[in-house]
């Protein structure tokens, strides 16, 4: 067991709180729906957009650059920076709002996570600052003025960077122990000439005060106060922190500059506020100078560390900062509680120390968790990938209730906002730290993406992965109708069914088989039994066991809004179904698994195994009510008005999530379920048409003469051949990077259907979206999501089990190459891999054709996981710090590298 093995098994054995502190603070919380009390509740952007940030006080939340916070965001820490060009000072990062870019919000910065343990004891993050004005304007103007047909303008594309005139700002936390927060800044100037950097760290508290909040866990003001060189603070719930910086001793042009976290009333004076000193007096001070922003009376709510550095050329300055309780060693026992004292022995050599021995315990870590067979870049690759992931847990804060009818001191509310958004999810409260999509574009949980954020995280913190899949199962997070939350923008929005399948991944990683936590599952399962009832309930329209569901997460993969009502009739999908079958899989997995310790989930077993073929049957029936089109080959959507059902023949992962519905159940396991296995053997025999069109297969092992393995899946094993076919053709589905979202066979014969009087029409764009539909923000009519080709690889390595190597299948389809379903899922994962993998030209196509990344040394080793990858390119698309599901490359990785081995 490794040291922060050891933090682990302490903090969730409650004896260390090594979790209090972590990245948990947001990138942005301006411009969420939390912060919105506009009337129609759907002004985000223009109600509290970036220009208001850094003058107004948050109610929900707080944001800062590369900073940290308790878990419960009291107390924060983040950077401030100021060029001496720039009309602002840099405290939190920049992107374009959706009416501003022309593929919706995009975050115009260039940041990168480095590093970080589960219990954040050591993270690392580096920010890149340009030296030059920071071109606000030159951002947002450009792309407001480019087309959906033409690619983002990013920050890289400007002359910020031009002869590499910015600065590295490297951000370093180790943890002495719990409540002792060790901070190192490493400022770096990469020009050829001095450059000049202001620079202010900061500690605040979020603003809980100004509102009269019912909903938080304190009633009193907190505040900080300068004892010597030692800023003290004291919270009602925190108590007690001293804040040190090295620079305050050590240099005279170094102050400290206090003022209280709260709206300036000047700028906005019709919002509350109690303080003569507002948000943005370090702004004020350092930017345009005014003396008189700051507190003289050196105390406040908000306390920045200010100096004034000049850098050569090349140069590289460090700054220390120190976060300790008054009850940890450094201050009880050797600073004797005398603030002169803390300030000179905080940055002793045991600073760097604690430094060196936390980044040995990080490697040490990882060294347990990454295959020692793969390459240097693949290590770097996945340690980035997890860095990433750890990174963007995020303090979430939303209480629905409060949010609609306004607090006591709140901003101004009226009657039709308590109608509007998310008015029918009043019991919603959520106050927790909950892994994001990222913390800028996605500064809110997105719950079927969390469930694949939990398959690299199980791996790293079990605990922590089994806490978020029970979170949204919890009553005060799941609807009483049985629906787990969507996203904050609309909560009731239908998202695919993937908590179970995220709740049996989990289950599998927190031990050897007989160890596993089988009261993790039980309690997930009596919740989900809750949520696929829900399904079954809302979204059969028809009651024939074929389901809708609305867009699915896949956006604008459709021919027209799914989610939204039609003209006439409805529509019958093949992933809603294809998802309500994957379901079943895992529910009756499940119930199978907690039937070998208690003997009644083996009537939820047999449920579930019935379901599961209730709706195979529905999707393969051949009486023109099913969803398989055997001209074709391919599942379809269907369009269903007045008894007549039409295919909507757009072939994309629509159509081949059916796939993925493979189910193995184990003899030797069924075996020690004689009423389950009586149940299933009586339906079957009654039930002997099922295998026409779908898959019930039982596969002999010939060492014991026996029936070892049972196969379940929708498609029949012709319809499996056909289907893969087409998956691993490289004029449809497969491309050099994985699997398309939609077949290339859609560039040269576009789908055109014309419905409700309009005409619609769907062509495979490999790269953003030319469409507006759901924001325009991402595209599933061509690139590659990670998701989906996760999913799919699982089902080829499942099938794989049951056919073993005698089955092969052509790889790509006309080459030849036959290769069983192993070696495809590998070429899959090779083909995944590739998109972050330096090519012999010195790119990794993920950065996509941007000189620094493959020619300059400060960038070259730099990864970023996007939301989506360019099909026939490989370049990152979308958010570009979604390292959220993207994550599942470390597990990619993981598996790659453990078979190469």
């Amino acid at each position: 067991m490794t040291a922060e093995d050891e933090r682990l098994a302490q903090s969730q054995r409650r004896e260390q709180n090594w979790q209090r502190w972590g990245p948990y603070l947001s990138e942005r919380q301006w411009g969420t729906v939390r912060e919105d009390y506009s009337a129609g509740g759907d002004a985000t952007w223009s109600y509290f957009p970036h220009d208001h940030a850094r003058s107004r006080a948050y109610r929900w939340g707080e944001d800062g650059l590369l900073g940290v916070c308790d878990r419960e965001c009291r107390l924060c820490f983040s950077l401030g920076l100021w060029n001496g060009h720039d009309p602002i000072l840099k405290e939190r990062l920049f992107g374009v709002t959706g009416p501003e870019g022309n593929h919706g919000e995009d975050v115009k910065e260039c940041y990168y996570y480095l590093d970080s343990t589960p219990t954040h004891s050591y993270m690392k993050a580096l920010y890149k600052y340009p030296q030059s004005r920071f071109p606000y304007e030159e951002l947002v103007d450009v792309s407001r003025s480019r087309s959906r047909l033409e690619p983002e303008y990013e920050l890289t594309d400007s002359s910020a960077f031009e002869e590499s005139r910015y600065f590295d700002v490297i951000a370093e936390y180790a943890k002495s122990d719990p409540d002792d927060l060790l901070i190192r800044l490493t400022i770096t100037n990469r020009g050829p000439q001095a450059a000049a950097l202001h620079l202010v760290p900061q500690l605040f508290f979020r603003n809980t005060w100004t509102w009269d909040c019912s909903d938080e866990g304190c009633t009193t003001r907190p505040s900080m106060r300068l004892a010597g060189n030692v800023v003290h603070t004291n919270h009602e719930s925190l108590k007690q922190f001293w804040f040190a910086c090295d620079a305050i001793d050590a240099n005279d042009d170094w102050t400290w500059l206090f003022t209280d976290n709260e709206t300036n009333r000047e700028r906005h004076p019709d919002l509350p506020g109690e303080s003569e000193h507002y948000k943005d007096a370090f702004n004020d001070f350092i930017v345009h100078g005014n003396r008189d922003s700051t507190n003289p009376a050196k105390r406040g709510t908000k306390v920045g560390a200010y100096g004034l550095m000049m850098l050569p050329a090349g140069a590289t300055r460090e700054i220390r900062l120190r976060l300790a309780h008054v009850d940890s060693p450094i201050v009880k026992d050797v600073a004797g509680g005398d603030s002169a004292t803390f300030s000179k022995v905080a940055f002793a050599d045991s600073f760097d120390a604690c430094f060196a021995k936390r980044i040995d315990e990080a490697d040490a870590f990882y060294a347990s968790r990454i295959p020692p067979s793969l390459s240097q870049d693949r290590r770097m690759i996945m340690r980035q990938a997890y860095a990433g992931l750890l990174w963007t847990k995020q303090f979430y804060h939303y209480s629905v209730a409060t949010w609609l009818d306004g607090d006591p001191q709140g901003a101004p509310t009226n009657e039709l906002r308590k109608l509007g958004r998310n008015s029918d999810w009043r019991h919603l409260f959520n106050r927790d730290v909950i892994s994001m999509p990222d913390k800028w574009e996605y500064p809110w949980y997105a719950a079927w993406d969390l469930a694949f954020h939990m398959v690299p995280m199980a791996h790293l913190d079990t605990h922590f992965a089994k806490e978020q899949m029970i979170l949204f199962l919890r009553e005060w997070y799941m609807h009483p109708s049985g629906q787990i939350p969507a996203y904050e923008w609309q909560l009731g929005d239908v998202n695919p069914p993937v908590h179970a399948w995220g709740v049996w991944q989990v289950y599998k990683a927190s031990g050897a088989p007989q160890q596993r936590d089988k009261e993790f599952l039980a309690r997930a399962f009596q919740k989900l039994l809750i949520n696929f009832t829900w399904w079954v309930n809302r979204k059969d329209p028809r009651g024939k066991n074929i389901f809708a569901g609305g867009f699915l997460g896949l956006d604008n993969i459709g021919v027209f809004d799914r989610s939204k009502p039609l003209p006439q009739g409805h529509l019958e999908q093949a992933d809603g179904t294809a998802w309500m079958a994957f379901y079943c899989g895992t529910m009756l997995r499940i119930a199978i698994e907690l039937a070998e310790g208690d003997i009644a989930y083996g009537d939820m077993a047999s449920k579930f195994f019935e379901h599961y073929v209730a709706i195979a049957e529905a999707m393969n029936s051949m009486d023109g009510s099913g969803l398989w089109d055997d001209e074709d080959g391919f599942y379809y959507d269907h369009l269903y008005v007045d008894g007549k059902s039409t295919p909507i023949r757009v072939r994309s992962l629509v159509g081949l999530l059916p796939l993925m519905t493979g189910v193995i159940l184990e003899e030797p396991i069924i075996e020690k379920l004689p009423g389950f296995k009586r149940r299933m053997n009586w339906f079957l025999r009654n039930r002997s048409d099922l295998s026409q069109h779908m898959t019930y297969m039982e596969r002999e092992d010939t060492t014991l003469g026996k029936p070892c393995n049972r196969l379940l899946a929708i498609p029949s094993s012709d319809r499996f051949r056909r289907l893969i076919s087409l998956m691993l053709d490289e004029n449809e589905f497969l491309s050099p990077f994985g699997i398309r979202s939609l077949s290339a066979a859609h560039h040269d014969a576009p789908l055109v259907f014309d419905f409700g009087g309009q005409r619609h029409e769907v062509s495979y764009m490999p790269g953003e979206s030319d469409s507006a539909m759901f924001g325009g923000n991402s595209n599933w009519r061509g690139p590659i999501w990670f998701p989906m080709n996760f999913l799919l690889i699982q089902a080829l390595k499942r099938y794989y089990v049951f056919y073993g190597d005698d089955f092969k299948v052509e790889c790509p389809t006309g080459s030849g190459n036959m290769m069983s379903l192993k070696e495809v899922a590998r070429e899959l994962e090779r083909r995944l891999i590739s998109i972050f993998e330096v090519d012999r030209n010195g790119f990794r196509p993920s950065h996509g054709r941007v000189a620094q990344y493959a020619t300059d040394p400060a960038w070259k080793d730099l990864v970023l996981f996007y939301e989506y990858f360019h099909a026939d390119q490989g370049t990152g698309l979308g958010a570009s710090h979604q390292t959220g599901w993207t994550a599942l490359i470390a597990t990619i990785l993981r598996s790659h590298g453990a078979a190469t081995h």
